[in-house]
C-alpha cells in the first residue's frame, strides 16, 4: 500500500484549490514531533502573508483524514509518517498561500457579505430554518475553534474561489467527445461483497491496554474550566409612580403591541416595573463585581464545566473561553439572575485514563481488528471467487450493483474505472468489493454526457495549470521557512 500511495501523492495537487474545514465530529489528528506550543505561532511567511501553526495543523489533519477514509483502519500515524504527510501538508500549504498572494497582488478580497452568505450553507449552524448565531458559536467550541480561525480559513477558501474563476477554461468539442469515449468505458464484471458486520473478533484485555498505550494522544479529555460565581436575582427597586412615568416618557417607543401599536402606560406598567428592577439590579452586580476586583468580597460558590456543557449564552461563554486564569468576568444575565464569574483554571485537554477511554479504545480497536481480518478474507478470495456476473456496467451503473447503498456503489464505480488491474479489491467504508473484469469495451459517443465529461476535462486542464501557476508564483513571491522539509 505505501509503494501504491506514493505513487499517487500527486492527486492532491487538485485539493489546493479548494480550502475546506471537515470540523464537525472529526477534531485534529495529533502533532507529535510537530508540535509549535503556543497558539499563534508562525512557520512560514508568503510574500506578505504569516502562514500560522494553526492554519498548517488543519491542512494536516484534513490530509490525514483524506487518507483515513480511503483506506480505513490500514491508515494509521506510522504511515502518515512514512508517506512524511507532514511534509505534504507543509508544501501543500505553502502552495496555497502562493495562490493567495498572487490573489492578493491581484487586488482580490472577500468581504464579510462573501462570509456571512457562505455561513448560512452549513447545516450545523442552522436552528430553526435559519443561522443561529449561538449555535455557531458553540458548534465551534466543540471542535475546539473560534469564530475568528474558522471566518479566517472561510476567507482562505473563498479568495481560492475567486482565483480560480480567473482561469475558467472551456475544452472543445473534439476534446470532448474523444475523452467521452475512454470515460465511459462498458465492462463486463463478476463481484462478490464482504462486510464488516460478518467479522467477529475476540477483545483482549491485555492487546486492549497496549493499544491505548501507543495511542494515549488520541483519547483527549475535554477542556474545562474551574469557576468561582456568584448569582444576584433580581432585586426589587421599589420603583415609585413617579420613575415608572418618567421611565414611559423616555422609552414608551420599546413597548408595543404584536400589532405595533404603543401601549398606555397602564399596559406597560408591568414590564416597566420589571425593567426598572433589572437595572437596579445591575447597577448593585456591578458595585459587588467592583468590591471582587478590589477583593474586598469573595465570590463563595465553585463550580466546573467542560467546554461543550458551558450553560451561559454563546457570547458570555466567549467570554469565558478569552480569559486569563484569575480574570473576573463582568455581571451578565443568565436565568433572571445576574452572574459574576472568575475563571480560577483552565484545564487542558489531557489523554484519559484507561478506565475513562475504554469504551472508546474497545471500539476503535474491534474496528480495527474487524478490518484487518476482513482484508485478509478479501485477499485469500480475490483469486478464485465465486461472485455475482453484471453485464454492461458504466460509471453510471448505480442501480445495478445490488447489495450495496446508491453512495457505496458509486464508489465503488470510482475504483473500478481507476483500476489498471484486471481483478482487484474495492475498499468502502464497511465492506469490500471483489471484482474481476471478465469483458470492456469503449463505448459510443452520448452526446447527453458531455456536461459530465467537460468538467472532468476541465479539472485536468486545471490541474496542469495550476502546476505551471505555481511555477512561476514560487520565482515571484519569498517564502521563508521555519521547517525544514525531510527529502
Amino acid at each position: 500500500m505505501i509503494t501504491w500511495m506514493q505513487r499517487h501523492k500527486r492527486w492532491l495537487v487538485i485539493t489546493i484549490w479548494i480550502s475546506t474545514i471537515a470540523f464537525v465530529g472529526a477534531g485534529f489528528v495529533g502533532w507529535g514531533s510537530y508540535e509549535y506550543g503556543k497558539q499563534g505561532g508562525v512557520v512560514a511567511v508568503v510574500g506578505d502573508r504569516e502562514v500560522s501553526v494553526e492554519e498548517y495543523q488543519e491542512e494536516y489533519s484534513n490530509l490525514y483524514e483524506q487518507y483515513s477514509k480511503m483506506f480505513g483502519a490500514m491508515f494509521n500515524k506510522e504511515l502518515a509518517e512514512q508517506l512524511k504527510l507532514k511534509d505534504v501538508a507543509y508544501k501543500q500549504v505553502l502552495q496555497r498561500n502562493l495562490i493567495l498572494s498572487y490573489a492578493d497582488s491581484l487586488g482580490l478580497d472577500v468581504t464579510n457579505e462573501d462570509i456571512a452568505k457562505e455561513l448560512v450553507k452549513y447545516d450545523s449552524f442552522i436552528k430553526d430554518g435559519k443561522f443561529d448565531k449561538d449555535t455557531y458559536i458553540k458548534v465551534l467550541a466543540q471542535n475546539r475553534m473560534t469564530p475568528k480561525d474558522f471566518e479566517e480559513s472561510l476567507k482562505r477558501g473563498l479568495l481560492l474561489q475567486k482565483v480560480q474563476s480567473l482561469f475558467d477554461l472551456n475544452p472543445n468539442g473534439a476534446e470532448i467527445e474523444n475523452l467521452s469515449k475512454l470515460i465511459f468505458l462498458e465492462d463486463d464484471i463478476s463481484i462478490k461483497i464482504l462486510s464488516l458486520n460478518d467479522i467477529s473478533v475476540e477483545l483482549k484485555d491485555d492487546e486492549l491496554k497496549k493499544y491505548w498505550e501507543e495511542n494515549k494522544n488520541s483519547y483527549m479529555s475535554e477542556v474545562s474550566y474551574d469557576l468561582q460565581y456568584k448569582e444576584i436575582p433580581v432585586l426589587s427597586s421599589n420603583s415609585t409612580q413617579d420613575e415608572i412615568n418618567a421611565h414611559y416618557e423616555k422609552f414608551k417607543i420599546d413597548y408595543k403591541h404584536a400589532d405595533g401599536k404603543i401601549k398606555s402606560l397602564e399596559e406597560a406598567k408591568d414590564q416597566i416595573v420589571k425593567d426598572l428592577d433589572e437595572k437596579f439590579t445591575k447597577t448593585e452586580a456591578l458595585k459587588i463585581y467592583l468590591k471582587v476586583k478590589k477583593d474586598e468580597e469573595k465570590l463563595e460558590s465553585t463550580i466546573s464545566f467542560k467546554e461543550s456543557q458551558l450553560p451561559y449564552s454563546a457570547d458570555d461563554n466567549t467570554k469565558i473561553l478569552e480569559s486569563k486564569e484569575g480574570e473576573i468576568i463582568k455581571p451578565f444575565v443568565q436565568d433572571n439572575k445576574y452572574v459574576i464569574l472568575k475563571l480560577n483554571k483552565k484545564n487542558v485537554s489531557a489523554p484519559l485514563s484507561y478506565e475513562d477511554a475504554l469504551s472508546s479504545v474497545k471500539a476503535d480497536y474491534e474496528k480495527i481488528l474487524k478490518n484487518k481480518k476482513l482484508d485478509e478474507l478479501a485477499a485469500n478470495e480475490l483469486k478464485d471467487f465465486k461472485g455475482d456476473d453484471i453485464l454492461g456496467v458504466t460509471r453510471e451503473s448505480v442501480s445495478k450493483i445490488e447489495g450495496l447503498e446508491q453512495q457505496e456503489a458509486s464508489k465503488f464505480l470510482n475504483q473500478l474505472f481507476s483500476s489498471t488491474t484486471k481483478e482487484g479489491i474495492a475498499k468502502l467504508d464497511n465492506k469490500v468489493v471483489l471484482y474481476r473484469i471478465n469483458n470492456s469495451k469503449i463505448s459510443d459517443y452520448d452526446k447527453t454526457k458531455d456536461d459530465v465529461v467537460k468538467s472532468t476535462l476541465k479539472q485536468l486542464q486545471e490541474e496542469e495549470l495550476m502546476t505551471n501557476l505555481l511555477k512561476r508564483l514560487e520565482n515571484t513571491f519569498p517564502i521563508q521557512s521555519s521547517i525544514q522539509e525531510k527529502e
